[in-house]
């Protein structure tokens, strides 16, 4: 089985590549020429160079394989051109799943996240069926998703065979980047948490969320969608278990939301307008830090046999590869 895989170089893409390839699969990766291949290094991968956004690369990649996934975004609570978020997640994704339906692949998984479901945020878990809407949205990473999702929606309605998948809060190895929770952790091990904003997250081991997506594959129904999450914990806890980890005392300080909003807003605006780096308090993150984003994935465990390994192991290894690789 040939796949086409976008976002081969990130943290979750990197984990479906090796997924695939223990499985004997052969894989084709869409990379941007410059973009950081060490995830790829020494893998049997055949690099594809191109973009997004340039449906002529896509195609002739896509063209000799018979399935596609989907894994890459622009994965950023803050961006100096909030356009680029829109342009790589929405027209991005419509360019993939275009060119999936013009050259008839066999199926899609496409990668959403949990960010554009719906969630009460009082504690009640999020489902795939909970009402959600554009203006549930905070910030522009959730509105891109939201509309790439919709978008993959109408695709599954012209006939494109496209699953949908929605992983919560990936942990693990090989977090290059880092994501947002990869940087929270390795501030964390830096020292530099002092004090922190109570909320709530589901997590599961990045490799979990791999399989969840050849699952999907193999046993999802098209035009459906499924959560790839594991367990719910307030952020209180998490930093619990990387105590226990590494014997880095927990912050103890929890500041409450309100008082953190000011500060959130003036570094993000300064962020904007003056130093076009990224703010010491994203507002767009402390805008969801306001809901616990728990959600039920007992529908992917049911009907794809979604695993769960414990993920206080993954935020092991996330520790020892972030520690082994000259983070920390």
């Amino acid at each position: 089985m040939k796949n086409f895989v976008t976002g081969g170089t990130g943290f979750l893409g990197a984990a479906l590549v090796r997924r695939l390839l223990a499985r004997g699969e052969e894989v084709v990766c869409l990379a941007r020429r410059g973009c950081d291949g060490r995830n790829l290094e020494g893998l049997d991968v055949t690099v594809v160079y191109g973009d997004l956004l340039d449906e002529n690369s896509l195609i002739r990649a896509i063209d000799s394989c018979d399935r596609v996934y989907h894994a890459a975004a622009e994965y950023s609570l803050w961006a100096p051109e909030p356009a680029r978020i829109y342009e790589v997640n929405v027209q991005g994704t419509k360019n993939v799943l275009n060119c999936a339906l013009r050259a008839g692949v066999g199926r899609v998984v496409y990668t959403s996240t949990v960010g554009a479901l719906g969630n009460p945020g009082d504690g009640t878990p999020g489902t795939e069926d909970t009402p959600v809407s554009l203006s549930d949205m905070a910030g522009d990473y959730k509105k891109s998703k939201y509309l790439a999702e919709r978008a993959a929606d109408e695709f599954a309605e012209r006939g494109l065979p496209v699953v949908i998948v929605n992983p919560s809060t990936p942990v693990g190895p090989r977090d290059i980047k880092p994501t947002p929770t990869g940087k929270m952790i390795l501030d964390f091990l830096k020292g530099k948490m002092f004090a922190y904003v109570e909320t709530g997250l589901n997590l599961i081991d990045v490799e979990d969320a791999a399989q969840g997506h050849i699952l999907a594959m193999e046993k999802g129904v098209p035009g459906s969608k499924y959560i790839l999450g594991n367990k719910d914990l307030h952020l209180g806890e998490i930093f619990g278990i990387l105590s226990g980890i590494t014997g880095i005392p927990a912050p103890r300080i929890r500041l409450p939301h309100w008082s953190v909003l000011p500060i959130a807003y003036v570094s993000t605006r300064f962020a904007d307008y003056v130093t076009k780096r990224p703010p010491l308090a994203p507002l767009d993150a402390v805008k969801m830090a306001k809901k616990l984003m728990f959600f039920d994935q007992s529908k992917a465990i049911r009907e794809l046999g979604l695993p769960q390994s414990p993920v206080e192991d993954a935020l092991e290894r996330a520790v020892m590869w972030f520690r082994a690789n000259g983070y920390v």
